[in-house]
């Protein structure tokens, strides 16, 4: 089985979205059996809390369901257990890269990397934001989902 996860600040917005957006997207391709998801945060503001109610009803208005996922704290032990390690900005990606262990077997990269055409190469934070930084979380999710459930049919299925 590939694993994801992907990462945030509190895993209660961004990597939550991104997940429940794969998840979506794996289930859809008939995949749920040969790819994993997860998602954590950098920091445990808000471990075992469900995402932003915020991040849940923009979801759910696209079909997507956040409502079984909870935050927790990204681990050493993710960098064995994952095969991508996804985070959402660059001060995410430095975080993993200062985390990861020499013999971490995990791709770490920017979430966003999967989507080049995407208008950013960031996720942004939409925790202090309106209904309309939920949307733009969402958008970005569902183009860097795209490519990398296309990277990992190419590369691993």
């Amino acid at each position: 089985m590939v694993k994801v996860l992907f990462v945030c600040t509190g895993n209660i917005c961004r990597s939550p979205t991104a997940e429940g957006v794969f998840r979506d997207r794996v289930r859809q391709a008939g995949l749920a059996g040969r790819i994993g998801t997860d998602s954590a945060g950098t920091h445990s503001y808000h471990v075992g809390e469900a995402p932003d109610p915020r991040s849940r009803r923009a979801a759910k208005d696209r079909g997507v369901d956040l409502s079984d996922l909870r935050a927790r704290k990204v681990t050493t032990a993710d960098f064995a257990d994952f095969d991508y390690i996804l985070a959402m900005d660059g001060g995410h990606l430095a975080q993993l890269r200062r985390m990861a262990p020499a013999d971490s077997r995990a791709t770490v990269a920017l979430f966003l990397d999967y989507a080049p055409d995407a208008p950013k190469r960031e996720v942004p934070d939409p925790y202090y934001g309106e209904g309309l930084h939920f949307t733009e979380v969402l958008d970005l999710c569902e183009a860097g989902a795209k490519g990398l459930l296309e990277a990992i049919r190419r590369d691993h299925l």
